[in-house]
């Protein structure tokens, strides 16, 4: 059993910064893979960005790859995601999620833990 909550949320403005950081309780947290998902309203759960049991490798959606840098410290049962030139469309609810998803690590249903995810708002 994984327990998950984020943190870092918040409004900024466009082109800011926000670091968000999931924190982990429970055993085993270095062999799962911790991913970000992230929902507006009125859409689908989005994939953001996973990074493996060990650090690496990563994999990042199209839409925030070169702008988001997903990363984890194992010694402190962390992930991060550092989120920069943000724009009006990320605006949504981040959520974190660790599991085993294999090679369908952007597929949402691959993943048994979620925190309750943190908001980010992004004022243009």
């Amino acid at each position: 059993q994984v327990q998950l909550v984020e943190s870092g949320g918040g409004l900024v403005q466009a082109g800011g910064s926000l670091r968000l950081s999931c924190a982990a309780s429970g055993r085993s947290f270095g062999s799962y893979a911790l991913g970000w998902f992230r929902q507006a309203p009125g859409k689908e759960r989005e994939f953001v960005a996973v990074v493996s049991g060990s650090g690496t490798p990563t994999y990042y959606a199209d839409s925030v790859k070169g702008r988001f840098t997903i990363s984890r410290d194992n010694a402190k049962n962390t992930v991060y995601l550092q989120m920069n030139s943000l724009n009006a469309e990320d605006t949504a609810v981040y959520l974190c999620a660790a599991g085993r998803p294999g090679p369908a690590w952007a597929s949402w249903f691959k993943y048994d833990y979620w925190g309750q995810g943190t908001q980010v708002t992004v004022s243009s």
